[in-house]
């Protein structure tokens, strides 16, 4: 694994089934969950239903030059059996870049058809679990490949993602909690990458040795992202943010901003712009005059959204909930703040209802919004040109 710290400078150059009310309300534990979305349990994990992680895959469409894949859609670390977790693919000219890998993703990668030989860079918004539950496996299973038997991670993969927190912030409600490792209690993501190859030393080394798979401990090349002299901290997590490079290569330049996600630090939103088009991610996060400056005049805002409407939430839990999500009901005046034609719908939950019913969804959104809304779907593409 190779660390360096990217800088603006740097970049130039490296070229369902129902929730039910007694389980939102056991779930809530005064929102501790918020910090990615709450940890409510649902019926889904008890009865089979027809998965949309199940679901075929859409075609490719082999004249575009820019493609969305959604390889996951799904909010916050709850397993469900009718999403798997936040991922997304986008193919330029057959090269790919992929932004969050939750749960499952390196699977629904394969699923969605495509070649880990054309996997160039991950971006990861934040360093909650949800959004890097699957993050080492793009290489220590994604690389762990012969190359002369099948497809695998052929090279270097250049990944771009948070620095350490620096701190942590107090518990919501005047709560007593513990301290995970306290030696290093907000590792970034370099030392996320790092102890992960520690912790699979053996499983590397003794395959190396025993099949001939390729080392994939040096297949992560680790981007902590610099952030502009803001004075952004864990205490001021999103201060007002001009969108600043993170890197550029022959095919894709890409633009970061901070959002504010409760006390999630730092969290990004990216912008990706090709001679294709634009596409706007938000990353987790409330209502953000940043994310709006971003995102002015993409092709495409794929943005996260929950339905509290009708929910069990206490109005302190939901209030709480809106330090760090953004309620479908508004999201389309976001896309239509920033001139966006096309608003996709991804990291999604409905805490009212547990399966989100696309038509309702659909009538929420286009509230304010004159463009299109699409509610995403594992596996759906999306066509950008």
């Amino acid at each position: 694994m190779c660390i360096s710290c990217c800088t603006e400078s740097d970049a130039g150059r490296e070229q369902a089934s129902a929730i039910s009310r007694r389980s939102i309300l056991a779930g809530i534990g005064a929102l501790a969950a918020a910090a990615g979305v709450t940890a409510c349990a649902s019926p889904s994990s008890t009865r089979p239903l027809e998965s949309a992680a199940a679901a075929p895959a859409a075609v490719p469409n082999p004249d575009a030059h820019f493609e969305i894949v959604l390889l996951g859609t799904q909010a916050g670390p709850p397993i469900a059996a009718d999403r798997t977790g936040i991922s997304t693919a986008l193919v330029v000219d057959g090269t790919t870049y992929v932004v969050d890998c939750g749960r499952a993703s390196a699977t629904q990668y394969r699923r969605a058809g495509l070649q880990f030989a054309t996997l160039k860079n991950i971006f990861i918004t934040h360093l909650h679990a949800d959004h890097i539950a699957d993050y080492y496996n793009f290489f220590m299973l994604g690389g762990g490949t012969i190359p002369q038997i099948g497809d695998g991670v052929s090279g270097p993969v250049d990944v771009y993602g948070p620095g350490p927190a620096g701190g942590l912030p107090q518990a919501f409600g005047g709560r007593t909690v513990p301290v995970t490792h306290p030696a290093d209690p907000t590792p970034g993501l370099a030392e996320l990458t790092r102890k992960c190859t520690e912790a699979y030393a053996y499983s590397n080394n003794v395959l190396m040795r025993d099949t001939g798979l390729p080392d994939t401990s040096t297949m992560p090349v680790v981007h902590e992202i610099a952030l502009p002299e803001l004075g952004a901290d864990f205490t001021n997590t999103c201060p007002p943010c001009t969108p600043f490079t993170v890197m550029s290569d022959e095919r894709v330049h890409v633009r970061a901003t901070l959002v504010p996600h409760g006390p999630a630090f730092p969290s990004f939103a990216y912008r990706f712009d090709t001679e294709y088009g634009a596409v706007t991610f938000s990353g987790d996060t409330t209502v953000s005059d940043n994310l709006v400056e971003l995102a002015r005049g993409s092709d495409v805002l794929i943005h996260e959204a929950v339905n509290l409407e009708g929910s069990a939430l206490t109005p302190a839990a939901r209030d709480h909930m809106l330090q760090s999500h953004v309620e479908v009901q508004q999201v389309g005046a976001i896309a239509e703040r920033a001139g966006v034609p096309k608003l996709v719908l991804s990291h999604i939950i409905d805490f009212a209802h547990g399966v989100v019913d696309p038509h309702q969804w659909t009538e929420w959104a286009g509230r304010g919004y004159a463009g299109e809304v699409v509610i995403g779907n594992d596996l759906q593409r999306i066509t950008v040109r």
